[in-house]
């Protein structure tokens, strides 16, 4: 059984579980029928360069599990073949985010205990994606993916289709060039258009609108682009705010406010005016969160269902019904607006 190309020395999974994995998916592909007595502790750590320990250690945990049992003497025997082997997962982010978080929550719960999920983050760059893509390619069963990069224009796909494809899932964001793949997707750019033209009523009541986009931050530059749309088919005058600062509040403005943070800062510039939102200043907040709903006596939000992102995806895997699905997008309206 010269195996040892299929143990990952480098890889953080314990040598161990990887030795688990190894004999289970053995079991699985009938390579070890039932009854059939599987190599000894000693043949095993010598073919797959391990320490008898750690090969040990694999044929307790299976034993424990019910899918081997030893006899004293003899060895390791293979006691059901009927093996239901938890998936592993890798669920590959840009960053940590309220929205994200959500995402993963959901995921873990809808998959319960049938599968097992790491979370890797890349922080936009394209390099560290690889790296991880390089290191864990063969170590998990599916690999869902958020593709944001400080480069819009970043190779991507190429990295991904170093994955099998059956492998991969999509989410959040839809690659021209990956449009094979299965994925839970928004459409930023249609997105905010159609969301804020339900607004729109609303909108009319300030003398103009304004988004607050910060350039420090990699947020998709589909939104600025659908806004600037939103704003000229409606006739709106607008602007486009990079860093927010206190002059660029001004009563009578409704504003669109991306990051969290900038929101938080704006109400406090609001209190200190004494100016209501939803009267003096109209506010739209990205992203829904249970805060927003409270928060100001309630701030009008455009989000998609983050939530239902993150159960679609894994009841993808669960059920292997791979498919391109479009993620709902609401207008929210709360007395902010």
């Amino acid at each position: 059984m010269k195996e040892y190309l299929r143990i990952n020395h480098n890889s953080e999974i314990p040598k161990y579980k990887q030795v688990v994995d190894l004999i289970v998916s053995d079991i699985e592909a009938g390579i070890f029928k039932q009854g059939q007595r599987i190599p000894s502790i000693n043949e095993t750590s010598e073919d797959l360069l391990l320490s008898r320990d750690t090969v040990e250690k694999a044929y307790v945990s299976l034993r424990k599990k019910g899918i081997l049992s030893s006899v004293r003497g003899k060895g390791y025997y293979v006691n059901q073949v009927d093996v239901c082997k938890q998936l592993k997962v890798a669920l590959v982010f840009n960053k940590l985010s309220n929205y994200k978080r959500n995402i993963y929550y959901s995921f873990i719960e809808t998959l319960g205990n049938k599968a097992a999920t790491d979370v890797f983050i890349y922080n936009y760059d394209l390099q560290q994606f690889k790296s991880i893509v390089e290191n864990h390619a063969s170590l998990y069963d599916y690999f869902v993916i958020l593709p944001h990069f400080k480069d819009e224009n970043a190779d991507v796909a190429s990295v991904i289709r170093t994955i099998p494809r059956k492998k991969v899932m999509l989410v959040d964001r839809n690659l021209e060039s990956l449009k094979d793949y299965p994925i839970v997707y928004q459409e930023y750019e249609k997105d905010i258009q159609s969301a804020l033209s339900e607004g729109i009523d609303f909108i009319r009541k300030y003398n103009s609108i304004h988004l607050i986009f910060p350039a420090d931050q990699y947020y998709p530059v589909y939104i600025k682009r659908g806004f600037q749309i939103f704003c000229q088919v409606h006739g709106l005058e607008f602007s486009i705010i990079d860093q927010l600062c206190r002059k660029d509040v001004e009563k009578g403005r409704a504003y669109v406010i991306i990051s969290d943070d900038d929101l938080y800062r704006f109400i406090k510039i609001c209190r200190a005016e004494n100016w209501v939102p939803g009267k003096d200043v109209g506010i739209v907040s990205y992203n829904e969160n249970p805060v927003k709903e409270i928060l100001e006596d309630g701030i009008t939000t455009i989000s998609t269902n983050h939530d239902e992102i993150g159960r679609i995806a894994a009841q993808m895997i669960l059920t292997k019904d791979f498919r391109r699905i479009k993620s709902p997008f609401q207008f929210i309206k709360r007395n902010s607006l």
